[in-house]
């Protein structure tokens, strides 16, 4: 009987020739990532870290994104302890503001290796599955008890597989795609379970859409969300310097079990709205024509890539953002942030209206910059949209993808975006 990408994975990080779904492991991660709740976690463990050291150099990766640059003294004082923290302990893989969102420099940096387990003290660590690694959060208790040990259980999930078919119709991308998934099968649709993704469509995904698809696989419950190792997923690899021989790629077996096999034509899906205050709250943006939208937020680990940037271009070069919208535009790491810059789409969006943020989760998470007043709306890329996430109560957050956002963005509400990219 075949078995699942996630089921040779985890056998293999525990040393094991085969593991079925349900058992529970122990395994060897090959990396930690943490961000700026790097200090609550050592903060643990300061007096074991003293008494048995950190189990592991080459472990942690600490990447300071979420309130950046620092907002108060307090969230200073935070980051300056864990840049004593990365400096004592020599870590290498320490990246200080303004470098990135953590998700997208972990994997711009080769550190999400195929067939690799990577654990995070953030649920969107899953974005990894995108170049075939097992990537899944954690909580901070796991995190500190990894420093000190290396070592964590994990559950073999159950596993369902997507078959993706067709292509894409102009307007419409891979943020729809995973939106409309999610609205299909909810929010709960694949808790604790592996989200395989296949199909002949598959070539036609970039690694940016994968990448945009396997970020919100937490959002319907998944352990992870995975790509296979394909000729576009080793390109990719390849230019981050991860050539063929440095990894050992995994793949499911034609024959595998799966708890759940699901559907998709790609030329079925139209572009989409999750509205508020709940991720599966989706519907067609055709419904909602003519809301008005106070803020659009552009970026974040699930659209904060160059291709995101460019579609925005696309569709607001020569034209103005709405007097009465707020257009947001965040890169999602300095490499694309500068890559941007180089091809002019940043010229391009700010002489449209658009305000550009340095690279980081800010108003993402309601944390720093582009928080929202009572009752205005913010149509956004980003991954949630609970009550309060962007930083008050009273407030909307929609989610959708990068052309949606920048067709409201010029019009100051709701359009459909393929009509806008017509003009």
């Amino acid at each position: 009987m075949g078995r699942t990408f996630a089921e040779k994975v985890l056998a293999r990080a525990a040393g094991k020739t085969e593991a079925r779904a349900g058992e529970i492991l122990f395994v060897r991660p090959a990396h930690l990532l943490t961000h700026d709740n790097t200090s609550a976690i050592i903060g643990k463990i300061g007096q074991e870290l003293d008494r048995y050291g950190l189990v592991s150099k080459e472990l942690p990766v600490i990447v300071l994104d979420h309130v950046i640059p620092a907002n108060n003294e307090k969230t200073a004082t935070g980051h300056k302890k864990v840049r004593d923290f990365a400096r004592k302990h020599e870590l290498p893989h320490f990246f200080d503001v303004g470098e990135g969102i953590c998700h997208q420099v972990v994997v711009e940096r080769g550190l999400a290796r195929p067939g690799t387990i990577v654990v995070g003290s953030d649920s969107h660590t899953c974005s990894y599955g995108a170049v075939g690694c097992f990537g899944t959060g954690i909580d901070r208790t796991e995190a500190a008890a990894l420093y000190l040990t290396g070592k964590t259980w994990l559950k073999v999930p159950e596993s369902i597989r997507v078959d993706l078919s067709g292509s894409f119709t102009p307007g419409v991308g891979a943020k729809d795609l995973i939106l409309t998934l999610i609205g299909k099968i909810s929010a709960e649709g694949a808790n604790y379970q592996s989200v395989e993704f296949h199909g002949p469509a598959l070539a036609s995904l970039s690694i940016e859409d994968r990448f945009t698809i396997a970020n919100m696989g937490v959002e319907m419950g998944a352990k992870v969300a995975v790509f296979p190792v394909d000729d576009v997923a080793r390109k990719y690899l390849s230019s981050v310097g991860l050539n063929d021989g440095s990894y050992e790629a995994v793949w499911a077996d034609s024959d595998a079990t799966y708890a759940r096999r699901i559907e998709m034509r790609l030329e079925e899906v139209e572009p989409v709205l999750a509205l508020p205050h709940t991720v599966d709250n989706v519907a067609p943006v055709t419904k909602h024509l003519g809301m008005k939208i106070d803020q659009c937020l552009l970026g974040t680990c699930t659209n904060g890539r160059l291709s995101d940037l460019e579609v925005a271009a696309g569709v607001l070069t020569g034209k103005r953002v709405h007097p009465r919208t707020r257009l947001l535009v965040l890169p999602a790491s300095r490499s694309i942030y500068l890559a941007a810059s180089r091809a002019g789409l940043l010229d391009q969006l700010v002489a449209a209206g658009a305000l550009v943020l340095p690279p980081g989760c800010g108003p993402c998470l309601g944390a720093h910059q582009g928080i929202l007043a009572p009752g205005e709306k913010c149509l956004a890329t980003s991954n949630r949209n609970f009550k309060g996430r962007m930083g008050c109560n009273t407030a909307e957050i929609i989610l959708a993808s990068p052309a949606t956002v920048a067709a409201a963005a010029l019009a100051g509400e709701i359009v459909d975006p393929r009509e806008a990219m017509k003009r």
